[in-house]
């Protein structure tokens, strides 16, 4: 869950001719796929403390609440920190803080507390929105203008990769261990991850990366943001994307293992094929888009997704699991699309839009969590509808709510 970079940046003059951009677009894959891993083991860790504590559906989608409210609490608030700090000092920053949340793992681990790893999982989090925030810009800016489409395809597929592996790492050296039901199986793995983001952080530090200055066309606003229909209807869209994403991927390690009767650590393996879908799918989606209208492909994966989900629900064993994992690919180019269908024509507007529907990461909060009730409370089925209801919105906003008003609203 990557924020598409929408800026009105540009490279310092001095900067324009003569500068290799590869140092610096190398840092940020290496970025995008370490916010991808940590982000996606999340997923691992829901079954893991589900179990390791003895909580409830609920309790344990704790994990991705505390995870994504960050996004609703903390983007605003990290922009102007990086507008204070530098773009290249905040990525340094967003590296430490993530750091000092996994860090946070191991004390949290020997005194096995639940909430101790909450606010641990609130720390990394703080750190990954403050570094999606300074790094978003440099995708569009390191390059020429006709190829960002291009870079940001490829930086998020490296970001996919790192969501497909969290799963295999999890399985392997989370969930393996689970039977001894004791959170001593992640501070490790997770002391591991706090020293790799030092050593990136030392490294970003020392890179020559180039100054990115604000432009100043276009600087005042008309009517704020909000003022515009489809960017108010492209924020619930975001909203629900987001939160059916995070809800499918936050309960598939159970929900496979209660299909197929299996044990997490083995479910969990084959959350790998749901993330990797949406890598495959974003290679595809970047040559469908092409020759494809974005409303309408969007349309054809949020009826697809709806008709996977009802699938899953009305069959059994592998084809109800596979039925769900093929989420992923519909997943893949949502939130693009979402996010641009939002932003556009909104001309000075667009920095400050962008700010909002960041906010509505918090998605992946407020619907997972709504899911785990469900299924405490009712069964899989029931809960299910919920991300259901979240891609028919999606659907609506690729037939309808994504067109702008002639003039927008006062």
């Amino acid at each position: 869950m990557a924020n598409i970079p929408v800026s009105e940046l540009t490279l310092s003059n001095e900067e324009h001719q003569g500068t290799s951009y590869k140092p610096a677009l190398l840092s940020l894959a290496v970025l995008y796929f370490m916010m991808g891993f940590i982000t996606c083991l999340n997923d691992t860790l829901v079954p893991f403390f589900k179990k390791g504590f003895d909580l409830s559906y609920s309790q344990s989608s704790l994990v991705q609440f505390y995870f994504f409210l960050t996004y609703g609490l903390m983007s605003i608030p990290a922009g102007k920190i990086v507008q204070k700090v530098g773009y290249k000092a905040g990525m340094v920053r967003g590296f430490i803080i993530a750091s000092l949340g996994a860090a946070l793992f191991f004390p949290a681990a020997l005194l096995h507390e639940y909430y101790l790893f909450l606010g641990a999982l609130f720390v990394i989090a703080i750190g990954i929105v403050l570094l999606q925030v300074a790094a978003n810009p440099y995708i569009t800016i390191l390059g020429p203008a006709q190829t960002a489409s291009s870079r940001l395809t490829l930086i998020q597929g490296v970001g996919s990769i790192g969501t497909t592996l969290a799963p295999l790492f999890g399985a392997a050296f989370i969930l393996g261990p689970l039977e001894q039901a004791s959170s001593q199986a992640v501070h490790y793995p997770y002391l591991g991850i706090s020293l790799v983001l030092l050593l990136i952080a030392g490294v970003v530090w020392k890179l020559k990366l180039p100054t990115l200055t604000t432009s100043n066309t276009l600087r005042q606003a008309t009517k704020g943001p909000l003022s515009y229909r489809h960017l108010r209807y492209g924020i619930a869209g975001l909203f629900c994307y987001v939160g059916a994403e995070v809800s499918v991927g936050t309960f598939l390690t159970n929900y496979i293992a209660d299909t197929l009767h299996i044990t997490e650590n083995e479910a969990n393996t084959f959350v790998a094929f749901y993330w990797g879908g949406m890598l495959v799918g974003r290679l595809v989606g970047s040559f469908v888009l092409k020759v494809m209208a974005p409303s309408r492909l969007l349309t054809a994966l949020g009826l697809a997704s709806m008709g996977l989900i009802l699938s899953s629900l009305n069959t059994d064993g592998y084809l109800a699991i596979g039925s769900m994992i093929a989420l992923g690919v519909c997943n893949s180019v949502m939130f693009a699309i979402i996010f641009s269908l939002s932003v556009k024509d909104l001309g000075a507007d667009t920095s400050q839009a962008s700010g909002y529907l960041s906010t509505a990461i918090a998605g992946g909060a407020i619907v997972s969590f709504g899911q785990g009730y469900l299924i405490d409370h009712y069964s899989w089925s029931i809960a299910f509808l919920l991300p259901l209801i979240c891609y028919a919105y999606i659907t609506f906003f690729g037939i309808k709510g994504y067109k702008p008003e002639q003039t927008p609203t006062a």
